[in-house]
């Protein structure tokens, strides 16, 4: 793979590990204000939204200069958005200048893939990417849940810090403190990154023309008969997985009994099985064979079903792991899949602008409804139900659609042979 992918690499773990670990301290801080239960799951939403709303310049962004330098550029947004965090600034803002910084690293992170690496080794870069990632993901919700856990913020209030104004007025702030302080680490390593010698685009100043093009570029990514499929399995996992990081939570209060702290633990455990299933699908899928696990996504959602009836923690911790083996498994080689056709179609920058675009928009429409579902009083056996058949039957529509391109291309296909 090279040294190059190697850096690429540990910026995104220590990246990653930050954005997961602040999640949880920043849920602590909501939780400190006795901030109303529905505020929760906004915090996705409002990490998001630059995601959706700036998906047609993040592309364009990500293609003008080196990826190095925008993902530099993007990590130094994220510490200001934890040092406001840090300054008392409401964590749902605070999360969202993070989530600016997200926005515009994602296209880079990804696109920077398909500048370094020929198309056959897209699914290992995307099962090491996805399988670093969970790691991080892994860590940074353990960290997280340390941070927050009782008998660090009595060690913290032990030492007797003064409070600064609104500096170190709360236990949680030398938390969020050392989490920025993993977004500079994974600046550092930013700037290392090399140079992959692929031109690029110079940035226009018009918006509107930006507006236009990457318009242009969602509907020729959703019409592609490779393009569509991927995109859709993409999309809904997505927004299905930070989703079901809220359910998991309020299902181990509710089923299991567990305290904010231990659930981080259950999250891991999922983090733990996409893991698994990322590793597995980048040593036994490759691109070409990648829709085959389409019918997996229906499997997950059984998986998510059967959470109704746990109510032992290890029973719990086998079903979670097998629902994130699932996950990982399918997710994988579809993004290898989405990846090497947006960047075939469009550029690698603007593909993952119009992947996160639609990605991130599932995202806000799911842990908006999440939050309703939870203002208005439904129980999470009774969401976890509504969000199994969604999904089941969701996927069901993805792969029906794309059986009936297969057929469609066959027809095609056999038509020219027999014209020639």
């Amino acid at each position: 793979m090279g040294l190059g992918f190697y850096i690429v690499m540990a910026a995104q773990f220590f990246s990653a590990l930050a954005d997961n670990a602040l999640l949880i301290a920043a849920i602590a801080l909501l939780m400190d204000m006795h901030a109303p239960a529905e505020q929760i799951p906004l915090l996705k939403f409002f990490f998001t939204i630059s995601y959706v709303l700036l998906a047609a310049f993040v592309g364009a962004f990500a293609d003008s200069m080196p990826k190095w330098r925008v993902m530099l550029i993007s990590n130094s947004i994220k510490v200001v958005g934890c040092a406001l965090m840090f300054l008392d600034l409401h964590p749902l803002l605070a999360y969202a200048v993070v989530g600016l910084g997200a926005a515009a690293y994602s296209p880079a992170k990804y696109g920077i893939l398909t500048e370094m690496l020929p198309p056959a080794k897209l699914v290992i870069a995307n099962g090491w990417i996805e399988g670093l990632t969970v790691g991080a993901i892994i860590l940074g919700t353990l960290l997280g849940g340390a941070l927050i856990h009782p008998a660090t913020l009595q060690w913290i209030n032990s030492l007797h810090i003064p409070s600064q104004g609104p500096i170190l007025n709360t236990s949680v702030d030398l938390s969020v403190l050392f989490i920025g302080l993993l977004y500079v680490v994974a600046a550092i390593f930013n700037m290392y990154v090399p140079d992959t010698g692929v031109d690029h685009r110079p940035l226009r100043k018009n918006p509107l023309f930006l507006v236009h093009e990457f318009n242009h570029c969602v509907r020729l990514l959703w019409r592609d008969k490779l393009g569509q499929i991927s995109l859709a399995v993409t999309t809904l996992f997505w927004g299905a997985g930070a989703t079901l990081q809220f359910i998991v939570l309020d299902w181990a209060k509710v089923n299991l009994g567990l305290t904010l702290s231990q659930a981080t633990n259950m999250q891991g455990v999922v983090a733990v099985g996409v893991a698994i299933g990322s590793v597995l699908a980048a040593k036994f899928i490759s691109l070409r064979h990648s829709p085959r696990v389409i019918p997996l996504g229906i499997a997950m959602a059984v998986g998510i079903m059967a959470m109704i009836f746990i109510r032992h923690v290890p029973l719990a911790m086998v079903l979670m792991v097998a629902v994130g083996a699932l996950a990982g498994f399918f997710v994988v080689p579809m993004n290898a899949l989405l990846q090497h056709r947006g960047h075939v179609l469009m550029g690698a920058g603007h593909s993952i602008a119009v992947q996160n675009f639609n990605e991130n928009l599932s995202i806000l429409i799911m842990t908006g409804l999440y939050a309703l579902l939870i203002m208005l009083g439904l129980s999470v056996n009774i969401v976890i139900a509504m969000f199994a058949v969604f999904m089941a039957s969701a996927m069901y529509l993805v792969k029906r659609r794309h059986d009936a391109n297969q057929r469609e291309y066959d027809s095609v296909a056999l038509l020219d042979d027999r014209c020639h």
